[in-house]
Formats: structure tokens, sequence, C-alpha cells
């Protein structure tokens, strides 16, 4: 590994013909310092290519200016269109980001003891934090933290994410509207919580319109996982509509289905979630659920303001409405 030398605030005070603190003070907002002396410290620290550190600011207010985002799942473009929408809004209120990437695409738990050591101002995780053990871990670190599609709470622990049930029900009366009655569920892993609520709407769905309980197979978030379960379900009884937890398995379950002699959406019905961009593809056209990730994000940062007051602040769970964008994976 190269290592690399960074000038010092030292050097610069040599250069400018001034003392140390004279560095210091024109590096710190508000601090009291000449024009002149300002301008001579400016223009040794470009000569040197010299940058103030924020570790002496970080010990003195104990504010870094530092959002970890916590990411993991990336191939899933779900997941990037997070990452880009939290980055900027980030970015012009003044915050720095610091890319922590996981190995889980679901699950904030595995990392949540080496989360707590950031001296970062806040953590938002397009990942689920799933029990109470993980969420007190975060919580006594007394930074805020909110994630997406949580379904735990604590002290400055909160939660963003879409209504997956009302998605759920809205997918079911869809799938009754277009004339299914032999529907099924294409779920995501076991423990996923995002997932878990979006069977649980559909389910109250498809009671509501007289339909029978759906067949169900777990796969993983994947296109390939996707393809698997749809062949598992055709395997073990006909369908006729499909809902997937998310828009990858619903690709994957499209060609499977095409590969398979199954016509979509002239025998099989299929509706994904996330609208992803290769949802409006033209080769698979397919009917989705928009979380509406500017809206996520916006209520994100107002609960990130809230928490990082000095009083305690419990957190919360805010839920926004998907929007049903229909295409031709449902049409008549």
């Amino acid at each position: 590994m190269v290592s690399k030398r960074y000038p010092t605030s030292v050097e610069v005070a040599r250069l400018a013909g001034v003392s140390q603190s004279a560095v210091s003070r024109t590096f710190t907002p508000g601090a009291s310092v000449s024009a002149r002396t300002r301008d001579k410290v400016l223009a040794a620290a470009e000569t040197l290519g010299f940058q103030p550190s924020l570790i002496p600011r970080i010990m003195l207010t104990d504010r870094s200016g530092l959002v970890a985002l916590v990411v993991g799942g990336l191939e899933n473009a779900f997941y990037a269109r997070v990452v880009q929408v939290f980055a900027a809004r980030l970015r012009e209120a003044g915050n720095q980001i610091v890319l922590v990437p996981v190995d889980s695409d679901y699950t904030l738990d595995a990392v949540a003891a080496r989360l707590a050591q950031y001296r970062v101002d806040a953590i938002v995780s397009a990942l689920a934090v799933l029990s109470q053990d993980a969420a007190e871990t975060l919580s006594a670190s007394r930074i805020p933290v909110v994630s997406f599609n949580t379904p735990v709470t604590a002290e400055r622990i909160g939660s963003v994410g879409s209504d997956n049930a009302l998605g759920g029900r809205q997918a079911a009366a869809l799938l009754h509207d277009r004339g299914v009655r032999h529907p099924a569920f294409i779920a995501g892993p076991a423990d996923s919580p995002a997932s878990a609520e979006r069977l649980a709407g559909f389910r109250d769905g498809l009671r509501a319109a007289g339909l029978p309980e759906p067949r169900v197979a777990g796969s993983a978030y994947t296109y390939e996982g996707g393809a698997e379960a749809a062949m598992r379900i055709r395997a073990d009884a006909p369908f006729d509509g499909v809902f997937c937890a998310n828009d990858l398995g619903a690709l994957g379950a499209i060609d499977a289905l095409r590969r398979a002699g199954r016509r979509v959406p002239d025998e099989v019905r299929v509706i994904g979630y996330d609208d992803i961009p290769a949802a409006g593809w033209g080769g698979y056209d397919l009917t989705s659920f928009d979380q509406d990730v500017p809206a996520l994000v916006e209520a994100a940062l107002a609960m990130i303001a809230r928490m990082s007051g000095p009083e305690t602040a419990l957190g919360e769970r805010v839920l926004i409405p998907p929007r049903l964008i229909e295409r031709g994976s449902t049409r008549a």
C-alpha cells in the first residue's frame, strides 16, 4: 500500500509566517482572525495542499458532519436508487457520506456492533434492524439510526418504509380484477420483514376478494431466486397470477415462465415491487409498486433531525404509501 504524508498546520504556519494558533483560527468558523492573516494562511494552505483534519473538531464538538450510509445488495437497482437520493440530499445539508458496504441486502443486525464504533452523527441504512438486541446495541451508542422496513424501534432507532401491507392488498385486488383465480406469491428470505408484510397484506386482500390462499415459495431477492421459485410453484400446481416480493424476482419469474411455455400476461399475470428501471423495459413491461424513494428520504432526514437533539428521543415508524404502476404484465 502506498502511504501518503499530509501537510501539517505547522508547515502552513511556517510558510505563511504566522503562529500555528492563527492557522487553527483561520479554519475555525467564527474564530477571530484578521483578514490579512487569513489571506496569508489560505494562500500557504493552497500551496501545500493542506486541508484541516476533522478529528480536532470532532473531539471538541462531538459532531463530525459525517453520516454513515449502510448499503448491501447493490446489484438491486432499488438500493442503488436509495443511495443516490440519500447522498444528494445529505450533501445539500452540508454532510459528508461514509459509505459502509455490507454483505447482507436486508438485515442490519450482523453489523450493529461495528457501526456503533463509528464517530458519525447519524446512521442511515437501507437494511432492516430485526432483533431487539441489535436495536439496543445501536441505541447504546446514542447515534440516531434510521433504517428501512424495520419492525423494531428503540431510543434513537427509527424506521421509514413502504406500506408493504397496503401494497399486498392492492396487488390482490388487481389480480382479482384481472380474472386471476389461482394466486401465488414469490417471497424473499424468510426473515425479511418487507416480504412478510407484503405477503400478509396479499393474503388479506385475497380473502377480501374471495380468492384462495396463495401458493408460496421463498427465494433470495435475486433474478435467479425468482426464476427458481416460479418453477417450484408450477411443479406443485398451476397458477394464473403471481405477486413477487421484489422486481428482480419478478423478472426471473417472467423469463422462467416463458421458457416453460407459459405466456405473460395471457396465461399468468405478474406483479413485482420496487419499480426498478428494468420493470419498464419492453421485454418485461412489469406491473410494480413505486416505493417513492424521495418521500422515504425526506421522512428519514426529518426523523434524524428530531432524534439528534439533546433530549431522549424514542424512535418511530413512518410508512409511505406505495404507488401501483400497472404495465403489460397484468393487462388483459
